[in-house]
């Protein structure tokens, strides 16, 4: 059976006192396996326990000429939103390159003094060889989360911090840097390794989504102009005129540019609640199961922005709730706009597929089955034999018992349309039998 490791104060300090005092050769017994083998390289380093090396740290101008280059740079809005708020007086957040500079530190407070105090300011460079176990030089010398918490640290002048770290990748699996909490014990506890490791997934996939797009473009679909009444709050048909197409059959598409599908069922709930959702309602409507409100509010920040880069002004007003600031127009408006004209033929020609297809959202799969529900009750209503034939011809279709009856009922008898339709009847009659 697998040990726990001792993470309790005293325990870790003279398990430390132990390996520091015989130069490595008493054992660190029941200390978290990676802090004791980062002890182990702190001290083949030569990493002095009460002076380690000093630290370079670059000139302003250099820095910030460099941090303004730097991959992480356009995600450091995204790492303000989902951290910043968390940070208060009791954290600061940091972020570092693929070397252990620090290229960002920002907090305040008392344990904005205590790193300053400690050399860990934008610019230097914390890494193992330099400054022995910590949570950011420790995470780039792993390449995985760590937690270093206070007496776990190598030298002594920082023991009174503690820090969670993980490292950031980019789109080809390469590590660009470091995201990092440091504070006191709330940034060693489950919830600020749940933070980063979140905010960390979050970073990954804002370069990915940036690389993709530099690489293949937007994706033009831009959609009918149908003159629907839109999603969204001021639902006249002036403000469809002027609304931003929002596609929800077939690829997610937000004024013509590709959007995640998550994106894509954020934007739909919200449409279909005009007074908002909380985060927690988001979540209860976006999961299955548990999905954190660090999630849930991570991704509408991304949304923000990536609607920011589209639309001219906003288009998320809040935060308590969360709703929309202004009309979408939806491929989704489209069909209905032709279903309550009785165009049955030009509302299946707009709904290529069901709604958002391959989203599991309880939500979206609530709203999914009812405008499957409508145009499945137009088509039985209908007079348009062409139109029934159409959706006979779907998937959704195919063993739809009420439409084939009807497409026996409209063709002409003696036909071909009318022979097919007395002839799946038969088939179907027969499964069910």
């Amino acid at each position: 059976m697998t040990q726990v490791p001792h993470r309790d104060a005293q325990w870790v300090r003279a398990a430390y006192e132990s390996f520091v005092g015989s130069a490595g050769s008493q054992e660190p017994e029941g200390i978290d396996p990676v802090v004791a083998a980062s002890w182990r390289r702190s001290l083949r380093n030569g990493v002095d326990p009460d002076r380690p090396s000093a630290v370079a740290v670059a000139a302003s101008d250099d820095l910030e000429d460099y941090r303004r280059d730097h991959p992480l740079a356009v995600a450091m809005p995204l790492v303000r939103d989902l951290v910043g708020g968390a940070t208060g007086d009791d954290l600061v957040v940091a972020v570092s390159d693929d070397v252990g500079r620090l290229l960002w530190v920002e907090g305040r407070g008392p344990v904005r003094s205590a790193v300053d105090h400690v050399g860990f300011v934008e610019g230097a460079v914390w890494r193992e060889e330099s400054v022995g176990t910590n949570a950011p030089g420790t995470a780039l010398a792993t390449r995985r989360p760590v937690q270093v918490l206070g007496a776990e640290h190598f030298a002594r002048p920082v023991q009174r911090l503690s820090c969670t770290a993980a490292p950031v990748h980019d789109p080809a699996g390469g590590i660009v840097g470091v995201l990092d909490l440091t504070g006191g014990s709330a940034a060693g506890s489950h919830v600020a390794l749940a933070l980063v490791r979140a905010t960390v997934a979050m970073v990954e996939r804002e370069l990915a989504a940036r690389a993709a797009d530099r690489l293949h473009g937007a994706d033009a679909w831009a959609g009918e102009a149908d003159p629907d009444p839109g999603l969204g709050p001021g639902r006249g048909t002036g403000a469809a005129e002027r609304a931003p197409h929002l596609r929800l059959l077939g690829m997610p598409t937000l004024g013509g540019r590709r959007i995640s599908l998550r994106h894509a069922e954020i934007l739909l709930l919200l449409a279909e609640h005009p007074r908002g959702l909380g985060a927690e309602e988001l979540a209860v409507l976006l999961h299955p199961g548990d999905l954190s409100l660090v999630s849930v509010r991570a991704e509408i920040s991304r949304l923000r922005r990536v609607a920011g880069a589209v639309l001219d002004g906003p288009l998320l007003a809040g935060s308590r709730p969360y709703r929309l600031a202004r009309v979408l127009r939806s491929d989704v408006d489209t069909v209905r706009s032709r279903l309550r004209r009785g165009d049955v033929r030009g509302a299946l020609s707009a709904y290529p597929e069901p709604l958002l297809r391959r989203s599991l959202a309880p939500g979206v799969e609530r709203l999914r089955e009812e405008l499957e529900a409508e145009v499945r009750e137009a088509v039985h209503a209908c007079a348009d034999a062409a139109a029934v034939e159409q959706w006979t011809a779907r998937d959704e279709g195919a063993d739809d018992h009420a439409a084939w009856t009807r497409l026996a009922q409209l063709a002409p008898q003696g036909g071909p349309q009318a022979a097919r339709a007395w002839a799946h009847l038969g088939v179907l009659d027969r499964r069910l039998s």
